[in-house]
């Protein structure tokens, strides 16, 4: 038996009562972007990873490096996972990240660790989509509220077996560059930061969509590593992922990831954050 709910009298009043921000950021240690961006002025690059469409690749950043990644040939969006390069354990806490800063992040905001660590683990430096702000729609750019495409929800939904889908694509990346089996890596591969990919809450039935990425070729997205990084990245089957996400047929480009070193002495007396200093204790002892 269905049974529908009858608004109480008073349901316009409560629609009406005011939000209250869970999370109130202000006592956040907030980054030093000047002496970073400092640092960058004469940073030398070291490294570059071109990623493939459909595909992923790893990449490593040491603490104190930068690195950037780029739309270099078409509107293209990535799904970027992170880990502490020496503990696989402390990984982007997506939800986290949401939960201090928002549905999408941009320069001067962080991605965070997950528990029990909780620091910064990488800051946004640079962003060249800046300028998009909140859409009409609500959509805006680089979010974590997606959690990337993936096979099991494809079948789930569609039946179908599909292995180009962004988890996949960072499954077999960290499997290769670790030379550990899929299975044994999977677990690791976790949710993600969409790169360039613009999307929000529909305001009528509360769904996330997606649309058509105001990425263009050179525009790019810049970090600096707060801690050593592993990082993986899927440039997504969806290509703008302006109709669909997991698509053989959508046009897709490559991102570039390349990695660049300040020169020594550029960050002063910088140090990686530490870990939270929470007791663990739990209520117990």
């Amino acid at each position: 038996m269905t049974i529908s709910p009858e608004a109480p009298a008073d349901a316009d009043a409560r629609r009406a009562v005011k939000p209250v921000i869970c999370y109130p950021n202000d006592t956040l240690p907030v980054p030093n972007l000047p002496l970073y961006r400092q640092a960058r002025q004469a940073a030398v690059k070291t490294g570059e990873v071109l990623v493939q469409p459909r595909d992923a690749a790893c990449f490593e950043v040491p603490a104190g490096h930068f690195f950037r990644i780029t739309s270099v040939e078409g509107p293209q969006v990535g799904d970027l996972n992170l880990w502490n390069r020496a503990d696989l354990s402390e990984r982007f806490y997506s939800g986290k990240t949401r939960a201090l800063h928002g549905t999408h992040i941009t320069a001067g905001e962080r991605m965070w660790t997950s528990f029990p660590h909780l620091r910064p683990m990488a800051t946004i430096t640079e962003d060249t989509l800046g300028w998009y702000g909140i859409d009409p729609y609500g959509g805006s750019v680089h979010d974590v509220i997606g959690t990337r495409c993936d096979p099991y929800t494809g079948n789930l939904l569609a039946g179908s077996q599909y292995h180009h889908c962004c988890h996949s694509n960072l499954t077999r990346a960290l499997a290769g560059h670790l030379g550990l089996p899929l299975a044994e890596v999977e677990p690791h591969v976790h949710d993600v930061l969409n790169v360039f990919m613009c999307t929000g809450f529909t305001r009528d039935t509360g769904q996330y969509f997606m649309k058509a990425s105001p990425v263009r070729p050179g525009d790019f997205l810049e970090f600096f590593a707060e801690i050593g990084l592993l990082g993986a990245l899927s440039a997504c089957p969806g290509g703008d992922c302006s109709a669909e996400h997991s698509s053989d047929t959508a046009a897709c480009h490559p991102l570039l990831v390349e990695i660049f070193a300040p020169a020594k002495g550029a960050l002063g007396d910088w140090k990686s954050p530490p870990r939270n200093g929470y007791d663990r204790s739990h209520g117990i002892g």
